[in-house]
């Protein structure tokens, strides 16, 4: 998430875009009057070790989120309401974890290699896949709370063509929030980082932005996804006794449930860090080694939540939890598969030489093996 640094790289006034804190402090230390900013550790020792950090959540969120793209695109079943709103999170998660790359360079070199352009289109596509994923989890609390509580009313919105618009409206506002960024954001001079520069009156700019994001693009979305489940649970509890809203329940349990636990996530990765941001609006945290950490495990904990997702929906869905082995192991399947086929082809073929007519009946009978294998490997 990008959060505008003051020119001079004040620590404590907030983050640039996650990692300015250890840019700053490793531009300063090169200076003998200016405190490093960093914990006490060899720099090569602490550029090593981010970067290995960055490089297994790059990995692993990369891989992760191309898979749960992957097989709501090509299983006709995965195609629901909700999986198609989980697509739209995995993009916006895919986006913000290409944004690593360019993170983890900067951080390596202490200064941005790539351009103004770049520098523009790094920090555009970090803010717009950050409030497009608050927006999605928003979304789909909202839609689980009318599918459990007004199945039948709800009904008319709740299809694919819907959720297709509506995600593309979340990108588009995500895009016209992230404008300002675009615009302010240059190579700064003194440091020769990707950062933004605020027009005068600069505190105002920046203090408004980190408020704006932080309102918007966190606590305010966290309230109304509460709100959701809040009421969901009053209503299941006020009419749990009703047999058509408890098969409902029990029906829409797990899905609910998967949601539930990826909101969670969400909101303990991410509440770090616009707290910290808010603190350094009323208070200065110190410059010392405590805070430093700090800042840096906050930085770590947004980009894990975009590579725990695709592991959480393995195991709380079993129809991803199914895709995933039949995209990764198609092979497997086709060797599972074989042998079935091999033994209804023998029987087959000794009903052949005994010569006796298949009735329709039996044909049914027989050919229950072959549908039941064709299912399971939709």
């Amino acid at each position: 998430m990008c959060i505008c640094v003051p020119e001079g790289c004040d620590f404590t006034k907030s983050v640039e875009s996650e990692f300015a804190f250890a840019l700053c402090a490793s531009s300063h230390s090169q200076s003998n009057n200016t405190k490093s900013l960093l914990p006490q550790m060899p720099a090569t020792v602490y550029t090593v070790v981010s970067a290995v950090i960055f490089i297994i959540i790059f990995i692993v969120g990369l891989l992760g989120n191309t898979l749960v793209i992957y097989v709501v695109v090509r299983y006709t079943k995965m195609k629901t309401v909700t999986n198609l709103y989980i697509l739209n999170l995995a993009l916006a998660d895919e986006l913000y974890i290409l944004c690593i790359p360019f993170q983890c360079t900067q951080n390596v070199l202490s200064y941005w290699p790539y351009g103004e352009f770049l520098c523009k289109m790094y920090m555009t596509a970090d803010i717009m896949s950050q409030f497009t994923s608050t927006f999605c989890l928003t979304v789909m609390s909202i839609d689980r709370y009318l599918a459990v509580v007004h199945p039948m009313k709800s009904a008319k919105w709740r299809k694919p063509h819907v959720a297709k618009i509506l995600n593309a409206l979340m990108w588009a506002v995500s895009f016209l929030i992230a404008l300002p960024v675009t615009i302010f954001s240059n190579i700064q001079e003194r440091f020769n980082s990707c950062n933004i520069t605020w027009p005068e009156p600069y505190h105002l700019w920046s203090n408004a932005f980190i408020l704006f994001t932080a309102i918007f693009g966190f606590f305010g979305p966290v309230v109304v996804i509460c709100l959701c489940y809040l009421l969901l649970v009053i209503r299941v509890r006020s009419a749990g006794a009703r047999a058509g809203l408890t098969k409902l329940r029990k029906s829409e349990r797990k899905v609910t449930r998967m949601v539930v636990v990826i909101v969670l996530v969400f909101v303990l990765c991410w509440l770090p860090f616009f707290t910290i941001n808010l603190v350094n609006l009323v208070y200065t945290i110190p410059e010392n080694d405590f805070a430093a950490t700090m800042y840096f495990i906050q930085v770590i904990l947004t980009y894990v939540n975009s590579c725990a997702n695709p592991i959480l929906y393995g195991f709380l869905s079993n129809n991803f939890k199914q895709s995933f082995q039949k995209a990764l192991c198609v092979a497997r399947a086709n060797e599972l598969y074989a042998p079935d086929q091999q033994g209804l082809t023998s029987n087959l073929n000794r009903s052949k030489i005994g010569q006796v007519p298949a009735s329709p009946a039996r044909t049914k009978i027989n050919n229950g093996p072959v549908q039941n294998i064709q299912v399971r490997n939709q």
